[in-house]
């Protein structure tokens, strides 16, 4: 498998298609000079209303063009890997698109994935370069073995002992138009590094044809005009918005955590805005919708939502639109940093068609790809596979891995190139990425998720998958939600379900809950031989969308709990607790 470059390729530019994203932002700047391309709430007044600041989309241009000139200057050039580490702000926007007008690699890192896993990161990035908050200049003088290669150094904000840079030096003013490199479509344009919910957190290459593919799908997927107001909740597919012509109103919350926020702030937003677009993990929608439903909300500028990082449950879509008019919807979109968007589909057909087989254990129905991405269903398989072959395929209606192929999938990591054997099949010219994640297609065409590779448990009795089990003890009142994992040898596992319970229940007798549970699982034939559960005060879950579980974790956890007070239950057992 070949290793991906450490630096951008300088091939000339008429050998290769020329693709910046930063062309589009010109384009809007052009066309609607003055509409908003970024709204900031920058502080609240003496009777705690918001204040707003923002930029219009000639401003943006203008302002970009100033920090690319400063940029430059300061050594961040064309193919120069720099960390970006700077909070959703208006200064967030302009230096991105000073970026990628200049041709350097913005190296994105989750700082929410904890300060242990985000430092191997940045050190596996090798950086040249480091915009980042104060916070992030302290870090790198603590921990400057991880920050080794960088040599120019930017605070966005008040800088102290460290030396370098700030903002306001690379601001060069007065105001020139800034020449967009002219970079070609398989140059590196970014490192944004996974999560690392199912393993080590790895960069996944982006190159500025991708971000260009993105935008271009995302905008005829969805049926996108550039009159329309999004809220997006997360920082990264914000960026979009200003190429795609959207205002982007950026919210008032944490990013890194949403199943946190406080629902009167996105409500807020989304009424003060006229926010017509927002984008959320399911996480936040849960927890906007239940405030929602119990204050009696209702939400008239929302016309499209789109939920993803992980799969949003039927109940939780339900909720939210409630709150919504009858002609808006939810689209839950399936996809990973390595290739999104990869499928969409809306809440009606949701709740109408699949919502019911969802509760009945088929998996979470995910859609169709989109326009110019193909799915297939492949063998599961935990090894490397060279090259394609016609005798991986599965038959519809077939569980498998999942492999995604399109101008949206990535070419591999930076500098792994054992992930890459892992992730990637050749068929030709053409790649296929291996999403990790199992489902099976059914004669429509759509895609049913039904759970991470590395999560499926290899019992003595056959092989159970997360999501199918699960969804028949999230069917429980009691149950906020339920994780299957696997303890023992990996080839006769025990198969575990982990319970949370929803909080309304979690002073209730938890024997009789358990005697409950118990006769779901003999009622269906996935959980039949399913008998061992354990109540867990609150499931680990990842940072960035609050909504994966780290069944890992619970693996662990559970492994620990059965070793010294083991509640494995015959079915007429009483519970021992």
């Amino acid at each position: 498998m070949q290793t991906i470059e450490t630096t951008a390729p300088q091939t000339p530019p008429d050998t290769q298609q020329i693709v910046n994203v930063a062309t589009r932002l010109k384009t809007m700047a052009r066309i609607q000079p003055y509409r908003r391309a970024i709204v900031y709430p920058a502080s609240r007044d003496h009777n705690g209303r918001v204040t707003y600041s923002h930029l219009t989309f000639r401003q943006l241009d203008r302002e970009s063009d100033c920090f690319a000139h400063g940029l430059e200057a300061a050594g961040i050039r064309r193919g120069t890997r720099t960390i970006l580490m700077v909070r959703p702000s208006l200064e967030l926007f302009a230096l991105t698109y000073a970026m990628l007008k200049v041709g350097a690699v913005f190296v994105m890192v989750d700082p929410g994935m904890g300060v242990r896993r985000m430092l191997a990161c940045l050190r596996e990035s090798r950086a040249e370069a480091l915009i980042g908050v104060p916070e992030a200049h302290v870090l790198r003088t603590l921990r400057r073995s991880c920050f080794k290669d960088v040599k120019i150094a930017v605070t966005v904000g008040k800088r102290w002992f460290w030396g370098g840079l700030t903002l306001k030096d690379i601001r060069a003013l007065p105001w020139q138009p800034y020449p967009v490199a002219d970079t070609g479509k398989d140059e590196m344009a970014a490192i944004l590094f996974t999560t690392g919910s199912t393993g080590a957190a790895k960069g996944a290459v982006y190159t500025h044809a991708i971000f260009d593919a993105q935008v271009r799908l995302i905008k005829a997927q969805f049926g996108i005009s550039p009159d329309e107001i999004d809220l997006p909740t997360f920082p990264l597919f914000s960026l979009f918005d200003a190429a795609l012509g959207m205002t982007a109103v950026i919210p008032d919350m944490d990013p890194t955590r949403p199943a946190k926020v406080d629902p009167r702030k996105i409500i807020e937003a989304v009424v003060n805005q006229g926010v017509t677009n927002m984008f959320a993990s399911p996480a936040l929608l849960e927890c906007v919708g239940r405030y929602g439903k119990a204050n009696g909300i209702k939400l008239p500028p929302l016309k499209r939502v789109i939920s993803s990082g992980a799969p949003a449950s039927p109940a939780v879509i339900a909720q939210f639109a409630a709150l919504l008019e009858e002609d808006a919807e939810i689209h839950t979109g399936y996809g990973a940093t390595e290739a999104m968007p990869v499928s969409s589909f809306g809440s009606r057909e949701i709740l109408s068609e699949t919502a019911p087989l969802t509760e009945q254990g088929f998996g979470v129905c995910v859609g169709r790809p989109i326009h110019k991405v193909e799915v297939r269903i492949i063998k599961i398989s935990d090894t490397a596979i060279e090259a394609w072959s016609d005798d991986l395929l599965m038959a519809d209606g077939e569980i498998g891995e999942i492999t995604v192929s399109g101008d949206i999938v990535t070419p591999g990591y930076f500098e792994r190139p054992m992930n890459d054997e892992l992730s990637k099949i050749r068929e030709g010219d053409r790649l296929w990425h291996r999403m990790g994640d199992l489902g099976w297609k059914d004669k429509k065409q759509r895609i049913w998720f039904c759970g991470r590779k590395g999560h499926r448990v290899l019992s003595a009795h056959g092989t159970l998958f997360t999501i199918p089990c699960e969804a028949i003890f999230n069917r429980h009142p009691a149950v906020f939600r339920s994780a299957l994992v696997g303890v023992g040898p990996p080839a006769g596992q025990r198969p575990v379900i982990c319970i949370e319970l929803a909080p309304g229940h979690r002073r209730d007798d938890k024997k009789i809950i358990l005697n409950e549970l118990l006769e779901l699982a003999a009622g269906n034939l996935l959980t039949e031989r399913i008998d061992t559960f354990l109540f867990h005060p609150g499931f680990p879950v990842d940072i960035r969308h609050n909504a994966k579980i780290f069944r890992e974790k619970l693996a662990v956890w559970a492994a620990r709990k059965l070793g010294w007070r083991s509640i494995f239950l015959p079915k007429h057992s009483p519970a021992r607790l």
